[in-house]
C-alpha cells in the first residue's frame, strides 16, 4: 500500500487549519500591514519546492506557499470581519479600522 497520498492530504489539512489562526492573529496584532510577508514567504515556499525532489517535502512546501499566497486575502477579508464585529478589533488599533 502507497500511503504518500494519504500522508499528503493530512498536511494539507493541518496546514490549512494552523493558517486560519495565524491570519486571525496577525490581523489582530498588526492589521494588514504586513501582507507582503505572505507573498514573499509563499513564493519562497513554492520555488523551494520546485527543487526538492522527495515528494512528500515538495508538496508540503507547495501547500504551505499556497496558504500563505491564500492568506493574503484572508488577511484583507479578516479587517472586513472585524469592522462587521464578527471578530474582537484590537483596541490599540481603533483608528486604523475608521473609514
Amino acid at each position: 500500500m502507497y500511503f504518500t497520498g494519504v500522508i499528503i492530504a493530512i498536511l494539507a489539512f493541518l496546514t490549512i487549519g494552523l493558517f486560519h489562526p495565524i491570519v486571525i492573529k496577525t490581523e489582530y496584532y498588526t492589521g494588514v500591514r504586513y501582507w507582503w510577508a505572505f507573498v514573499v514567504a509563499g513564493i519562497a515556499c513554492i520555488i523551494a519546492a520546485l527543487f526538492i525532489k522527495e515528494t512528500i517535502i515538495s508538496s508540503v512546501l507547495g501547500i504551505i506557499g499556497a496558504s500563505f499566497l491564500w492568506s493574503v486575502q484572508e488577511l484583507f477579508e479578516q479587517r472586513k470581519r472585524v469592522k462587521k464585529g464578527w471578530f474582537p478589533m484590537n483596541p490599540k488599533r481603533k483608528d486604523e479600522y475608521k473609514e
